[in-house]
């Protein structure tokens, strides 16, 4: 039996063991948009939030589904999970819907014929985006638009130079400016989302770029000069500030002495004491528009 898993479901569901994982925002898995039509006998899915790229996953997993294969998809009520049974019925289905563990789940039995998934899958795909003249996708952090953070972080830095990394480099809009200083030596770039590595690979093509599909936290980076970051602080959709701690700890261990972290984070999240103890010498550089941007020496 040929099973998929897409994200992780909760314990309370049942996940079935050894389905071959295949969620760009878990490193090492398997793309769901390329796995061959009718090849699959059933699929779990963790739907996301998104609507373009909750549809995108549905419509891939039920493509991908031979007919009589099994689809077991659940979302947070409050996160796509009220929509799930409306937005299966519109591909000409007919699931059975239940409540459990503040989620929504839907079960069904792929029919034969199943309407609209070409039209999902195309408004769900990677794209040239217009007036950001870059390519990303649904799904990717700030996928249409540049963040308000980025934007301000991008306008306070100045000309880099040496070896660096842009951790959580999304689709590679704070990577192109860093770039811009000829005096940049190499550039790691890393993102945990597959689709943001495959955007950024076509957004940068510069040679000192090096792309990473992992997780930030993990890198065994070290003696860089300095270090750019958006960094995340959302897990599952709820804020967790240890998340952007955990960036500040990771980026102080790879710079060498001297090194500099640019970094910006929404005004609220309380930073400054990580900064303070991983760091030499902490500046304000920027307070605009609900972000803040600071300069870290180590």
């Amino acid at each position: 039996m040929t099973s998929i898993l897409y994200g992780r479901p909760p314990a309370v569901f049942d996940p079935p063991a050894g389905a071959v994982q295949t969620s760009p925002l878990i490193p090492g898995s398997s793309d769901l948009a390329e796995m061959a039509a009718g090849s699959l006998d059933a699929a779990t899915i963790l739907a996301p939030p998104g609507v373009l790229e909750r549809r995108y996953v549905l419509a891939l997993a039920l493509k991908a589904l031979k007919p009589g294969g099994r689809l077991d998809v659940m979302a947070p009520k409050l996160k796509g999970g009220s929509r799930l049974g409306k937005e299966l019925r519109e591909f000409g289905l007919e699931p059975i819907e239940t409540a459990k563990a503040h989620h929504r789940r839907c079960e069904l039995v792929r029919p034969q014929d199943v309407t609209g998934l070409d039209a999902a899958i195309e408004a769900g795909a990677a794209r040239l985006v217009p007036g950001l003249d870059a390519w990303s996708q649904p799904g990717v952090f700030g996928w249409d638009r540049i963040d308000g953070g980025t934007a301000l972080l991008a306008a306070s830095l100045p000309p880099l130079k040496g070896a660096g990394a842009d951790l959580g480099c999304g689709f590679g809009a704070l990577s192109t400016v860093a770039l811009a200083s000829p005096a940049v030596t190499s550039l790691d770039m890393i993102d945990l989302d597959r689709r943001a590595v495959e955007c950024a690979r076509r957004n940068v093509e510069d040679s000192r770029a090096r792309l990473h599909w992992a997780d930030a936290r993990t890198m065994d980076l070290t003696d860089l000069n300095f270090v750019v970051m958006n960094p995340p602080f959302h897990d599952g959709g709820a804020e967790d500030k240890a998340l952007g701690q955990a960036f500040i700890r990771k980026a102080a261990a790879m710079l060498k002495k001297g090194g500099v972290l640019w970094m910006v984070a929404n005004r609220h999240l309380p930073y400054e004491a990580e900064l303070n103890a991983a760091f030499a010498r902490v500046r304000p550089a920027a307070d605009k528009g609900g972000y803040k941007v600071f300069e870290a020496v180590k």
